[in-house]
């Protein structure tokens, strides 16, 4: 509907008066007279359109800006953050992006690793979902709807608040946003038992270019595929997802148990390999590795964790463990039985005993510069192997920290083939990696230079041919480029491996003009 009121030009002016001087007041006002002529209120539009010079701009700007690389001076700003409470303005947005040639990007938690959801070269807009956070449980279906905005925690303590005997196998961070998470894989604890998040969606609401509305039976079984793990920023804008929830158990065991080197770490390790991803699909036992110094010598060691999450009680854990692994040492001491929702809150690294309440928190999750990268395990690590890559996490990084996570598949995902979904790394992969490091403030040269170095020592460790990364944790430094030629011979089979072709097909007929890209979109095949 066109706007039919007195306050158009005034609401006009006072949105231009407030424009970035980067970019021109007449693209801003041309972009801004579109948004508002074109919306049915625009009082309504007007309050959820934040320019550079308003006083709200930079507390929205980094509220979801997770990593604090991007806050420097010199990271390019958006023209506007639109943060809609509706779908009609969001249709807006698109379709005056389009007529003005400005970029979306759009950010439901604004996790990604390299902060593709709020920075650009180019001239852009933030399209922030964090007021599209419904969440509506059906616990007779086993069903839910979920908006793109919300959080995991939100949908957490949503599905617990209505049953003890449901859950969602998504990501173990109460903060992901929704939208990013599933239209990446989102994997989490479960995974082993019901496969990653995207493998239990069943329906969603998406925005195409031409700004329709679409759901599964509207925009297609190709599409449908294409987000559900081929992210869904290449595509359109998520709206929301319906998901199938899964059964849990009225009490589940969660344990924690430290290890370091002078405790056979390597050995233990060793064994995980071959144990972790073999093991009953009930039981989940993830590592976290960090360089610490030991107390008692003060010398510089590598410390991990086993953190084990059991669908079930502790004294079958225990035979399980007995039988299967018994090199890690567990005791019935080490185990503590809980709802699902509490080994959620254990999950979130919240140990303090906080209430499930806690995972309403946005804020409550801490927030550094960090570079990350991926990798996937196809065979066993030798334990000479396993040796040179302490030698790099005994390195003392300045001012920061590194953490190593190997997380075990097996189980439900070597059931689903590697075409269901266009996250490909299933039947053959022993465990994913992740090399995370972590510093404060802005100096990122001996960081980034140090986890590249580790990257390129694994690479005769893991998989290859290509060498397999996981979206969700995107990695400019596997390339990037608009281009077919470009995205195929870099990172696109390092994400999709022999899916990617299908999503530049997908791609190419719903989205022929490329108006939806950033630096590792799927491109269109001319």
């Amino acid at each position: 509907m066109k706007l039919k009121t007195p306050y158009f030009f005034l609401i006009l002016f006072f949105l231009v008066l407030s424009a970035d001087q980067f970019v021109s007041t007449n693209t801003n006002g041309d972009f801004l007279e579109c948004v508002i002529h074109n919306s049915d209120n625009s009082t309504s539009i007007s309050q959820v359109i934040y320019t550079p010079n308003n006083s709200s701009y930079t507390s929205v700007l980094q509220f979801s800006m997770n990593n604090l690389r991007f806050r420097s001076l010199s990271t390019p700003k958006p023209l506007f953050i639109i943060t809609p409470v509706d779908e009609s303005q969001i249709q807006t947005v698109v379709h005056c992006s389009k007529k003005h040639g400005i970029e979306i990007r759009t950010r439901s938690g604004g996790h990604d690793f390299e902060g593709l959801s709020y920075v650009s070269q180019l001239p852009f807009v933030i399209l922030d979902l964090i007021n599209l956070r419904s969440i509506t449980i059906d616990t007779q279906s086993a069903t839910a709807w979920v908006q793109a905005g919300a959080t995991l925690g939100e949908l957490y303590y949503a599905i617990a608040q209505k049953s003890r005997n449901l859950g969602f196998p998504g990501g173990v961070w109460y903060a992901l946003g929704l939208g990013g998470h599933i239209s990446g894989g989102g994997y989490g604890a479960m995974r082993r038992k019901y496969g990653l998040a995207a493998d239990n969606v069943i329906d969603a609401q998406f925005i195409n270019v031409q700004g329709r509305i679409l759901n599964r039976k509207t925009m297609g079984e190709d599409l449908f595929w294409a987000i559900r793990g081929g992210g869904g920023s290449s595509f359109g804008i998520i709206l929301s997802w319906k998901i199938k929830l899964v059964p849990v158990p009225e009490k589940v065991t969660v344990s924690s148990i430290a290890r370091t080197l002078e405790q056979n770490l390597t050995k233990i390790i060793h064994k995980w390999q071959y144990v972790a991803p073999k093991i009953h699909k009930d039981l989940d036992i993830r590592v976290l590795m960090f360089s610490v110094i030991d107390p008692i010598t003060g010398n510089r060691t590598i410390r991990a964790t086993f953190e084990t999450l059991f669908l079930g009680g502790i004294d079958r854990l225990l035979r399980l463990m007995e039988l299967e692994f018994p090199e890690i040492g567990l005791t019935r001491e080490d185990c503590t039985e809980m709802s699902w929702i509490e080994s959620v809150v254990i999950g979130s690294s919240f140990t303090n005993g906080e209430p499930p309440e806690i995972l309403l928190n946005r804020t409550a999750m801490p927030k550094n510069s960090f570079k990350g990268k991926s990798d996937f395990a196809t065979h066993p690590i030798s334990v000479e192997g396993l040796e040179g890559l302490w030698e790099f996490y005994n390195d003392k990084i300045e001012a920061g920290m590194a953490l190593l996570v190997l997380t075990p598949y097996g189980g439900r995902m070597d059931e689903i083939p590697e075409s269901a979904t266009p996250f490909p790394q299933r039947l053959g992969s022993l465990y994913m990696i992740e090399y995370l490091v972590v510093w404060d403030g802005n100096e990122t040269s001996p960081h980034i230079s140090w986890i590249r170095r580790l990257y390129n020592y694994m690479a005769s460790y893991v998989s290859d041919s290509p060498r397999a990364a996981y979206l969700n944790y995107n990695d400019l430094d596997l390339g990037v480029g608009a281009s077919y030629a470009e995205a195929s011979s870099s990172w696109g089979p390092k994400y999709f491996k022999n899916n990617f072709n299908r999503l530049v097909n997908v791609k190419t007929l719903v989205d022929p003009g490329n108006f939806f890209k950033h630096e590792q979109s799927i491109p269109t095949s001319f």
